[in-house]
């Protein structure tokens, strides 16, 4: 697999992996430090090829992810799910399979600056994503089936709003 766009990975070992199946280019965070002048050069190369923010299905992740995209518009962005990218104690990039890591690759959305509201709150509440004992679970099913990551129910909501989800689908997945 070649990807035209460059993948934003936090770290050498995630490179490793990615490069171990495909023929990809990398540019390195540094884990959650994200120096200016790192930034300044994923802006640059978003400009001219493109670029995907790949980071792990952590905390430190997806606040990295959340700095990249609120400096770099219109970046692509893939996920994986904690359960596909783990070992014992540690998740991440690096410890996902070939077919996981293809499949995340091949299922990316883009975040812009254009927001239309798919799903409102109440649509939210209504499904059970966020106030009942069972969110979580339910969140799960729904990130399962979308390539949105295991998030909490607000940035869940703001990316199934960019995907264009409408509250139809996901009933039929639930």
């Amino acid at each position: 697999m070649y990807l035209q766009e460059v993948i934003v990975v936090e770290g050498k070992n995630d490179t490793r992996r990615l490069q171990m199946f495909f023929d990809v280019d990398t540019i390195e965070t540094d884990g959650y430090r994200l120096r200016p002048e790192v930034l300044a050069l994923i802006r640059e190369v978003n400009e001219r090829r493109g670029v995907i923010v790949f980071t792990d299905p952590d905390t430190p992740g997806e606040n990295l992810r959340r700095r990249i995209n609120e400096a770099v518009p219109g970046a692509k962005n893939a996920f994986l799910l904690k359960k596909d990218a783990r070992t014992k104690h540690k998740v991440g990039v690096e410890h996902a399979s070939k077919e996981v890591l293809e499949e995340a690759l091949s299922r990316f959305l883009t975040y812009t600056e254009k927001k239309e509201e798919t799903l409102s709150l109440a649509d939210f509440q209504d499904l059970g994503l966020c106030g009942r004992a069972d969110s979580g679970a339910r969140r799960q099913k729904v990130a399962a089936a979308f390539p949105v990551g295991e998030v909490n129910a607000k940035t869940m909501r703001q990316r199934l709003n960019i995907l264009g989800v409408k509250k139809e689908d996901i009933e039929r997945i639930l």
